[in-house]
This record gives C-alpha cells, structure tokens and sequence, in this order.
C-alpha cells in the first residue's frame, strides 16, 4: 500500500528583515543580519524552506550588571561597569546583533536622561561593528523621551528599536519612520493583541515589512508549554496568510531563563540541580532550542555557553554559521 504524503502544504512566507546598514547603505555597521524568510515550522525544512538561520543577539545593559547572576559576573568580568566593554566580550562570544537594554532610564533603577542614553549608544556603536537591538525601559513617559532620542543619534544604521505596545506606539512609530529604524512589537502572549499592535502601527504608516514580533515568552519550566503553543499558533496563522502575523519573532530567552531559581539559585539553594556554572547555561540554551522549533528568529542571549551550545543546535539544520 502507498505511503500518504502527510506533509502540509503552504501557501505564505515569513517576511524577511534586514538589521544593521554598512557604510554602503548609508551607517556604520561591520556587517548586516537578515532575519525571516520560512515557509514552514521550525526545523522541518521537508515542508518549506528553513530561510535565513536564527540571529543570537546578547544583552547588553547601560548600568546595573553586578545584579546579575553569579555566574554570569564571573564570564563578563569588568566589562559589567561599561555598556561598550560589554559589547566587545558579548561579539568575542558570538553576538550576531547587541541588544541595548537601557535598564538604567527607568525612574526606579537609577532615571539616567535621554543624553547619558544616546551617549551609551554611540558609545557601543563606535566599539562593535554588529547592528543594535534598542530597549528601552518600560515606562511609557520615560520611553517616548529616551528612545527618539535615540533615534535620530543611531540615523542611517537601521536598528530594531522597541518597544511599541497597544497603548504606547504613536511617539516611536514616528521617530522610526523618520530615522529608517525597524520597530520591536509588544504582546502579552495573545495573537489578537499581537495583530492589534500590527494594525495601528500600520495606520499611522509604518510598514508590517518593518516589524519584529516580542509576543513575551517564559522559560523552562516557567510556563514554556503555553509559549510555544501560542507562538505555533501564530506561525501557523502566518504561513496559512495572515499578513498581521508574517512577521519574525524575537524571543527574550536570556532574561527569562536566568530569572528562574533553578538557574541562578546557588547550589544551596536548589540542591540536586547540579553546580550553577553549568545549570544556568543549560536552562537558556534549552529555553532558545524549544523556541527555535515553535518559530523564534532572534534569540536575546546571555551565558556564552547558551549561545555555544544553541548554535551547535541551529547548524544541525543550516550548516556551520558562515564566519
């Protein structure tokens, strides 16, 4: 008896978006990342085409590393106490794009100005040639000063800026369209919401092209099941047409998966989980491989050891990383 042909079939793709301008494009980047581009579901290229290969981008922050985990303060050393330092070690350990956390704007973690943050950024642009993720801090008010800011000092060198949420989106949208940046788009894991924030930055002129989707995620054993489901699903949608859902997924996986206590808790703390130096790293490369199989494009990273073993991961399907 014949075998059906189960495979699914189809009829869209993701959209693909370019981070990072070389001088010939008008900035200052070393090298450009391409994100985007499946036809079908993580890993299973009999289906469709894989696209481009995920981008691991790394945390960076302006101020506040000596509260992170131990055992990350002991890979980064004294490159914690500057935003640029820290940007060269996260290159030396495989960063493909430097996302810029700007923790120290918000009002509660220090209220650092809109000057001292474009200063942090072109510091980080003058030390490292790979293209900037911008984050700012949360805070609406705080935000819609700092980030236009931004904007304009970071012109022509086409970053992803973010975020942009249902209720806050009209002040970015704008500096972006007039700076040539991508935009980052909030959801809290609900596909309608999702496609919400889509439609009004679309109203107000920003291209669905243009955009990265942050639907939220959790890490091992924080509520990863439903993540992935809700991520599945929105891929689905996308590659069956919806165009407010074509766009590619950064996951925040560094963050998420060194809140937990499993991986940052001391070896007191969690007996029996084995010694923190390896538990951390494996609990976010296992985070990054499960949101790669549900869709993720850019994986936000920390530990360099996540990111050796999520890209020894990523080259069983697109081959070593091109150097």
């Amino acid at each position: 008896m014949a075998v059906p042909d189960i495979k699914e079939k189809w009829s869209a793709t993701i959209n693909t978006v370019t981070i990072g301008a070389t001088s010939e494009q008008g900035g200052t980047r070393s090298s450009t990342v391409s994100v985007g581009g499946a036809g079908g579901l993580g890993a299973l290229s009999f289906e469709g085409p894989l696209g481009n290969r995920p981008a691991i981008a790394v945390e960076v922050w302006d101020s506040g590393g000596e509260s992170l985990p131990a055992a990350l303060r002991e890979v980064y050393g004294d490159s914690l106490n500057s935003a640029a330092d820290w940007a060269k070690k996260a290159v030396e350990f495989g960063a493909e794009l430097i996302c810029l956390k700007l923790q120290g704007t918000h009002p509660d973690g220090g209220d650092r100005s809109a000057q001292q943050a474009c200063d942090d950024v072109k510091a980080v642009l003058g030390a490292v040639g790979v293209p900037l993720i911008v984050w700012g801090s949360g805070v609406h008010d705080k935000d819609n000063e700092v980030l236009p800011r931004f904007c304009h000092v970071a012109s022509g060198e086409n970053c992803i800026v973010g975020t942009i949420t249902e209720k806050n989106y009209r002040t970015l949208v704008a500096a972006c369209l007039a700076d040539k940046h991508k935009i980052l788009a909030e959801s809290p894991l609900d596909i309608n919401i999702a496609k919400q924030v889509n439609i009004l930055a679309s109203d107000v002129g920003f291209a669905l092209e243009n955009i990265v989707i942050f639907p939220t995620t959790a890490s091992l054993g924080y509520g990863l099941e439903y993540v992935y489901s809700i991520m599945e699903r929105c891929r689905l949608a996308a590659l069956t047409g919806d165009k407010l859902l074509q766009q590619p997924v950064l996951c925040n996986v560094g963050f998420e998966a060194w809140r937990a206590k499993e991986a940052r808790g001391s070896d007191e703390e969690v007996p029996g989980f084995g010694p923190a130096q390896k538990r951390g790293p494996l609990w976010e490369a296992t985070t990054a491989t499960n949101l790669f199989q549900s869709g993720a494009d850019i994986f936000v990273m920390r530990h360099p050891q996540a990111i050796k073993m999520l890209n020894e991961s990523l080259d069983e399907y697109y081959g070593p990383r091109e150097s």
